[in-house]
């Protein structure tokens, strides 16, 4: 398959499989303008042939709707894929070695830059100490980002850079003081690789048909020149759409995210921290640590937030993990409909990032209260089951509840899919399957229910209905994949009974039951403009 023109070219796609509802057994699609024209059968491509730009054949490829990541940190996506990632490190001794090679291979950074340990994955089971990371890399400046970014490890010499200082304990920072050792740290980034490092991140979702990203700015986990250069760099480059977020309170965040281009004061305004580095806020304590957590900002402070936002035509949004973050949320989005009018809130479609410990009652306020839960299935993947994080965190009775994607779509809570990178890999099909294969049966949801919230549950969640889906009118923003064998969900099937009658009427999708492989994208097009091409395509 060739390059694809400008966006104003008019393109016809034929011999393929065309996900789209529109026509369950479309093989061909028109582009035109940025937006798809036509979707149809082979036989009926024959009459748009000579009147096109371009026809690219599929070679029985199948297309989709690009994908929609809805929680993104797009710099720090950066950093790890060009820096040190110590997500694959099996122990402590292996994460030692791997930052002694890194801070041997760059010996003019001013400050060393890692991410994703995990200490409860390690036979060790504890983080590496201070005087350890010392060793390691000769007493340089050194960041290691926990794999939830909740938490870090750091070296003397970092902490004699934060201004004010940050003490000198030796285990892993937290609150205040991860706040300003991580400010310190990525305050060291030049402009020139935070650029680098934006341009990789964008290009590897491109390649992973990601057709746009949600990126969660704040003045707590990135800063207003990495949101602004973000926005810039998207506006001029050929890439994946970026939508932005700014993460601050009341009237001030209003101003601050308009200011900033940001469509919201949303995203990673945290409420509480997370479950692996014991900050996630929780109404009973942790079952291996004597606390519940910690807690950012409560029912008053959201009510206000909420409020602020509605007011000023914005989308608010909270990070909110633990249970008692969540009914913080639930109590303070309740107490501002209870002031401006129900309808107000409901309209804004305010967000709730990540939203992972649910009770029924939580559920239903959702969707009583119009919120969206922006989640992330990798999630359960990475620390889910009856040994994993989150048992070790809550035990096994509570870690069971955790991420109910089934009940939230039974109370018709409107979802939206993401990875939280770098803390998860940008890995959409994965998403899919996580969601459709989740370590705890009841809260699994279908592979097309997974797919939707992945790609047009990014848009709505954005207040865009019209796009994340191939039909006339809407955004040509799609992928082309290598997939194998196409199969039919019904809609009142478990998800472990599969269907290929053609005459259900619905679009196929790839089979992603455990074990099989994921399909490999060929070409991501965003708004009509190819993006990405894998070589020898």
């Amino acid at each position: 398959m060739s390059e694809s023109s400008a966006p104003s070219a008019t393109v016809l796609l034929r011999r393929g499989e065309v996900h789209s509802p529109a026509d369950p057994f479309a093989t061909a699609m028109v582009v035109e303008r940025g937006q798809v024209a036509w979707v149809g059968s082979e036989g009926a491509a024959d009459a748009f042939a000579d009147g096109v730009d371009e026809v690219i054949d599929l070679d029985g490829a199948l297309v989709t709707p690009a994908f929609t990541d809805a929680h993104v940190h797009t710099t720090s996506t950066g950093l790890a894929l060009t820096g040190l990632d110590l997500s694959g490190a099996p122990s402590l001794q292996a994460a030692l070695d791997l930052v002694r090679e890194f801070a041997a291979a760059r010996p003019g950074d001013r400050v060393l830059l890692g991410h994703g340990w995990d200490a409860s994955r390690w036979p060790d089971g504890r983080p590496p100490t201070r005087a350890e990371l010392d060793e390691a890399t000769g007493g340089r400046p050194l960041y290691l980002s926990r794999i939830d970014v909740h938490s870090a490890v750091v070296t003397t010499a970092l902490l004699d850079l934060v201004p004010g200082g940050a003490g000198h304990a030796d285990g892993p920072l937290t609150a205040d003081a991860h706040h300003a050792a991580r400010a310190t740290a990525f305050g060291a980034v030049t402009p020139a690789q935070r650029t680098e490092a934006q341009r990789a991140a964008l290009a590897h979702a491109a390649s992973l048909g990601i057709g746009t990203v949600h990126e969660c700015a704040g003045p707590e986990i990135s800063s207003e020149e990495d949101l602004t250069g973000l926005l810039r760099l998207a506006s001029e480059e050929a890439g994946p759409r970026v939508v932005g977020y700014w993460a601050e309170a009341a009237e001030q965040g209003v101003d601050r995210a308009r200011e900033l281009g940001a469509i919201g004061a949303a995203g990673d305004l945290f409420v509480d921290g997370a479950l692996g580095s014991h900050t996630a806020f929780l109404h009973q304590p942790y079952a291996d640590a004597g606390h519940t957590g910690t807690a950012y900002l409560d029912a008053a402070d959201v009510a206000a937030h909420v409020v602020a936002c509605s007011e000023a035509g914005l989308q608010a949004g909270f990070h909110a993990i633990g249970d008692a973050a969540v009914t913080a949320v639930v109590e303070g989005v309740r107490a501002a409909a209870d002031k401006i009018g129900l309808a107000r809130v409901r309209a804004a479609r305010h967000r709730v990032e990540h939203a992972e410990m649910l009770t029924p009652e939580t559920v239903a306020a959702f969707a009583e209260l119009g919120l969206t839960a922006s989640v992330q299935p990798a999630f359960d993947a990475l620390w889910g089951g009856e040994d994993g994080m989150y048992a070790q965190r809550l035990g096994a009775e509570r870690a069971r509840t955790l991420n109910p994607f089934a009940a939230l779509l039974r109370a018709g809570v409107p979802l939206a899919f993401g990875s939280d990178s770098p803390v998860t890999p940008l890995d959409p099909w994965g998403t899919v399957r996580a969601a459709a294969f989740h370590r705890t049966p009841e809260h699994r949801v279908s592979v097309r229910a997974a797919f939707t919230a992945h790609t047009r549950g990014g848009w709505r969640a954005i207040g865009r209905d019209d796009a994340g889906v191939l039909v006339p009118g809407a955004p040509a923003d799609y992928a082309v994949w290598r997939a194998d064998e196409l199969v039919v969900q019904a809609p009142d099937d478990r998800v472990a009974r599969w269907s290929t009658d053609p005459r259900s009427g619905t679009p196929g999708l790839p089979d992603l039951s455990p074990g099989r492989e994921l399909p490999v994208c060929l070409r991501t097009v965003v708004g009509g403009r190819t993006v990405f091409v894998r070589p020898g395509e």
